[in-house]
């Protein structure tokens, strides 16, 4: 028999037998083995699922691509599965089968340092938490234990009681932004209706260091601008809604419920009312320009001032503004004691600047010509008519 048959014939035994006497596992490229210990001199630790210290049962690491040996059938079973994909513009959700519990304060179980949930061992180690995952994995392919982990993608999403748009990127659409409410994170500070900005989570896409510096679970102050975002909609919802838009002609003096706290800069000269720099509670002393402002109208409000000039009729005719649709003609009696009606116009005019000193006295243009000028004007007009 030539060299080449016995050559032939003995990679025909090792290819046959080699499973049996070598224990040999062939992992292809685009899987991964999943390796369960049959028995073994130790069993897991009440509570566990996966073995950490060659246990019987599932184990923590898996087999990557290529041949391996001393894997037995006798003790082995070892599971080929294919690798997890998440597509372009697609994310994926975990859930960990096995770990520590999940305080009771929150809902995600925190980032733990595991190569994108590919190192099981990594995960138990350095304190994964069971349960839904705060990390996500973003578009790539992962070669993960699906004994630990269940990966949750748009293709088997229903089956997770999700839907497939739940799992694609989050896309704030232009002249859009993003109002944002968290559902993990400490309580909002008694006397505060949103979280206070966080530094450094890359826009809610880093749950884990918005958690670590502090930020609080409900409304959020920080907006999401036009963009897309890497979201984990267990731990995000984003409501869009359109920028406050200044028209020509109009300012916006913002009216603030959150921030730095209140510190007034009117000055000793301005006495009944006060303002605040941007980014405090309370009137802003600069006003919005017109254009389109990125703001967030949960927490903000923003009165329209009007830079032009306005005609007020105390008469039966109303103006476009309509400001003045509630003042009628002025009743008046003579020193002789005659009663008749007088139709008065006046024009205002309020400058840009001084918006904020406005809104900060009255609160809005209509309470300034209801109960500022409907009175001033009206008494003016009968105490002259009675003389």
């Amino acid at each position: 028999m030539t060299q080449a048959v016995w050559a032939g014939t003995l990679l025909l035994f090792l290819v046959s037998l080699g499973p049996l006497v070598l224990g040999a596992v062939f992992i292809r490229e685009r899987q991964v083995g999943v390796v369960v210990k049959k028995f073994g001199t130790r069993s897991l630790p009440p509570g566990r699922l996966i073995a950490l210290a060659g246990e019987a049962g599932y184990q923590a690491d898996t087999l990557p691509p290529g041949l391996h040996f001393g894997f037995f059938r006798w003790q082995y079973k070892i599971i080929k599965l294919p690798v997890t994909v998440v597509p372009q513009g697609e994310i994926a959700l975990v859930v960990a089968a096995d770990g520590a519990a999940i305080p009771a304060e929150r809902i995600l179980g925190k980032v733990a340092a595991c190569d994108n949930f590919q190192n099981g061992r990594e995960f138990l180690v350095n304190g994964g938490e069971k349960g839904r995952q705060m990390g996500i994995l973003t578009a790539g392919t992962y070669r993960i234990n699906h004994a630990l982990f269940t990966v949750i993608t748009a293709s088997n999403a229903t089956d997770h009681g999700m839907s497939p748009e739940q799992l694609t990127l989050h896309r704030v659409e232009p002249d859009m932004v993003g109002i944002v409410t968290t559902l993990d994170g400490r309580p909002i500070e008694a006397g505060e209706i949103a979280g206070p900005v966080i530094a450094e989570h890359e826009n809610f896409q880093n749950g884990q260091a918005f958690l670590d510096g502090g930020g609080r679970r409900g409304l959020q102050e920080q907006i999401l601008l036009s963009g897309t975002w890497n979201l984990n909609p267990w731990f995000v919802q984003v409501e869009q809604v359109p920028m406050v838009q200044m028209p020509i002609g109009y300012v916006g003096v913002v009216i603030s419920y959150v921030g730095q706290a209140h510190v007034d800069v009117s000055g000793l000269e301005f006495k009944h009312g006060d303002l605040v720099n941007q980014g405090h509670k309370g009137v802003w002393v600069t006003p919005l320009y017109p254009g389109k402002h990125p703001l967030n109208a949960r927490v903000m409000k923003v009165e329209l001032v009007p830079t032009t000039n306005i005609v007020l009729n105390w008469a039966t005719r109303t103006e476009a503004h309509h400001y003045d649709e509630k003042l009628q003609s002025i009743t008046v009696r003579s020193k002789d004691g005659f009663a008749f009606n007088l139709d008065v116009a006046q024009i205002i005019h309020v400058g840009a600047l001084d918006a904020p000193k406005v809104i900060s006295r009255v609160g809005s243009m209509q309470n300034l010509v209801d109960h500022v000028l409907q009175p001033i004007v009206g008494n003016y007009f009968r105490n002259s008519a009675q003389d």
